[in-house]
């Protein structure tokens, strides 16, 4: 992993594992245990949703207003969408701000990383590590540890094995919802295998570019005793013809009373290189001529 230091932060954040009542716990056993799988848990929460995400049509009704697709449709479009747009997206980069706010047995601790990222298709991303501070074992396993396994995610079997696709999932009902941002279709999906990797809950559609734009879940298989049970709530955003992520929040609940959450918010998007997308009917402004395409070359999202 391609992974730089421009810059130690502070010292703001005092590593709270270093009195001696508190050493002995994160020494012990049962301690470096729970630490080690909750770095685990909140890593394999942001992969679950780490995946990028030949065209299916939607029918058009009269008039030239597109008909509201059953959930057979609306997910092979996805899917096909999905496809389209990681294959377009060629080069960008963004700002990301890494959190975590752990309460609980055997004391309170909270750390920060700031990480600037560039990525190149096929599947390279450079990070250049910006600030961080709070206790040793926080940056090290869980944000590097982060870095580490959103790089390892780029493998392409990795990637096949987390996909949002028919082959991982199935999708098992849809209703439609009126929303101003046009994320529309709500569909239940739940994994076909309990793979920790993959995950069980709602996703949010959007009903013209048939991008995710939410996703309310749970990981399909809890990887610890000493997690109880974790909530993730990922949110997106559009920028030129692509969909990124805005803010990610997991929040795991720990059986010795401890609670953990790890938020990832994102920002200063450039998309620096990306081919022009095809449009579907439904993209279409008259009911015939596609809508113009604007160019992503240079498009920014700060």
């Amino acid at each position: 992993m391609q992974m730089h230091n421009s810059h130690c932060a502070r010292p703001e954040l005092k590593d709270a594992a270093s009195s001696p009542g508190r050493r002995r716990w994160f020494g012990s056993s049962t301690g470096f245990r729970t630490v080690t799988y909750l770095s685990r848990l909140l890593i394999t929460s942001f992969l679950l949703m780490s995946a990028a995400g030949g065209q299916t049509q939607i029918p058009i009704a009269k008039g030239g207003v597109a008909a509201r697709p059953a959930l057979e449709q609306v997910v092979d479009t996805l899917i096909a969408k999905n496809a389209e747009r990681t294959a377009a997206l060629q080069r960008y980069q963004s700002r990301r701000f890494y959190r975590m706010n752990y309460t609980g047995f055997p004391t309170s601790l909270k750390g920060e990383m700031v990480v600037d990222m560039l990525y190149e298709a096929p599947a390279t991303k450079q990070f250049t590590i910006v600030s961080q501070s709070g206790p040793k074992w926080m940056v090290e396993r869980v944000f590097k540890g982060l870095l580490q396994a959103e790089q390892e995610a780029l493998n392409s079997q990795n990637r096949e094995r987390v996909a949002l696709n028919r082959h991982n999932y199935e999708f098992t009902a849809m209703e439609f919802q009126e929303a101003s941002d046009g994320c529309s279709y709500v569909i239940s999906v739940k994994p076909k295998s309990p793979n920790k990797l993959l995950y069980r809950g709602r996703i949010w559609v959007n009903s013209s570019d048939f991008a995710v734009c939410r996703i309310e879940a749970e990981p399909a298989k809890n990887p610890s005793f000493w997690i109880k049970n974790t909530a993730v709530h990922h949110i997106y955003q559009k920028l030129g013809d692509f969909w990124f992520p805005l803010e990610n929040e997991s929040t795991s609940t720990m059986r010795v009373g401890g609670r953990a959450v790890l938020s990832i918010k994102y920002s200063n998007y450039e998309i620096l290189a990306a081919r022009p997308l095809q449009r579907t009917d439904t993209q279409r402004t008259d009911g015939g001529a596609p809508a113009p395409i604007a160019s992503a070359s240079s498009s920014r999202l700060d």
